[in-house]
């Protein structure tokens, strides 16, 4: 009968490799537990390791073949792996909420939908549960390709005892989104964080030039404010407009089409090397001519790549300043080693935020 129907034939194919796929997975899911079981032998019982799950994923990216792309490949597997921990424990992931953010959504991108994520009203909340142990990790914003750095997160690092344990890159659509009770031809307001509204303001001076910009906590208040009124859109993401139910107007209206933001996964434990990581330190000098000549010229030297440099004032004295400074590299790496060696003995302070896989997906 499938040699008279090719389609009958090829469903049947399908029917039988679904059947291996679920026995693969439930065979990895044994696997894993059995992962666990040694693990609590010795004593160890921290299950979700960042630089493993880091080094599974650049394999099963370089190993694919297709049709799926490597990302799409990547992701489910993500998901296998997120189920696969929580059949002994979900993750407990903190992120700058309310539901429905981009950081909630670069949460659930980075430990996949099975972790358990609670949200928090501001960073330094996300800051305080991770460190008193209600959640495992946290989840906050560090930087937007558009709008520049999030100063209030670089902030909280300063007094935090807290460590970097990851990233993730999102890439962020924004989308103009009405609620069932708007009437669309007489929008006067729009709701959305500050952040979003800059990233839109081109988009919205060619297209909306007259209405009010009002910015709100997040994009999900903004979300949530919209299904009440009749006058009023919001610029979200794709999670609001499903969480509240939103319809879009116009899709994808950021000014700039590769706009994106990097998140920073941070937790208690320090992360061995993943073999292709990235550091993080604070950097404290001494007021005199030549010191950021001084900080800079070890990194050229030792030929260690700097991706980052953010100043922020510093809370001791007035008019002098902090450089946060992001490095490729682990700790365990000889050059990264010597050139933190050398700036221990030349700066005023240097604070290791942590070292962490770069960002797979």
């Amino acid at each position: 009968m499938s040699e008279e129907n090719p389609l009958l034939g090829l469903r049947e194919k399908i029917d039988a490799l679904d059947l291996q796929i679920m026995q693969a997975i439930s065979d990895r899911a044994r696997c894993a537990q059995q992962v666990a079981e040694v693990k609590k032998g010795q004593g160890d019982d921290v299950f979700y390791k960042p630089e493993r799950e880091a080094q599974v994923l650049r394999h099963i990216m370089a190993e694919n073949a297709g049709p799926l792309d490597n990302e799409e490949m990547a992701r489910l597997f993500r998901q296998i792996m997120s189920a696969c921990l929580a059949l002994e424990e979900p993750v407990k992931v903190a992120f700058l909420g309310p539901e429905g953010t981009f950081t909630q959504e670069a949460a659930l991108k980075h430990f996949g939908d099975s972790a358990v994520s609670v949200p928090q009203a501001a960073i330094d909340e996300v800051f305080r549960e991770v460190l008193a142990g209600s959640c495992n990790y946290g989840v906050v914003p560090v930087e937007n390709s558009t709008e520049g750095v999030i100063s209030h997160t670089l902030d909280s690092f300063m007094d935090s005892s807290l460590k970097i344990c990851g990233e993730v890159e999102l890439r962020i659509h924004q989308h103009f989104m009405t609620g069932p009770n708007t009437n669309k031809d007489t929008i006067t307001r729009v709701y959305s964080h500050a952040q979003s509204l800059a990233q839109c303001r081109q988009w919205l001076n060619s297209n909306y030039p007259n209405i009010e910009r009002v910015a709100v906590s997040s994009n999900a208040e903004a979300a949530k404010r919209v299904q009440g009124e009749w006058n009023s859109a919001a610029i979200a993401g794709d999670m609001a407009c499903e969480l509240y139910n939103l319809e879009k107007m116009w899709e994808k209206i950021e000014d700039r089409p590769d706009n994106s933001t990097r998140f920073l996964i941070i937790g208690r434990e320090e992360v061995p090397r993943s073999g292709d990581d990235r550091t993080s330190v604070v950097v404290s000098v001494h007021n005199k001519p030549g010191a950021l000549h001084d900080l800079l010229e070890p990194f050229r030297r030792h030929n260690v790549d700097m991706t980052r440099l953010e100043s922020r004032p510093s809370r001791n004295s007035k008019w002098s300043y902090v450089f946060f400074i992001d490095l490729v590299g682990h700790l365990e790496d000889k050059a990264v080693a010597d050139v933190l060696a050398e700036l221990s003995t030349s700066v005023a302070q240097i604070k290791i935020l942590g070292s962490y896989p770069r960002a797979v997906l």
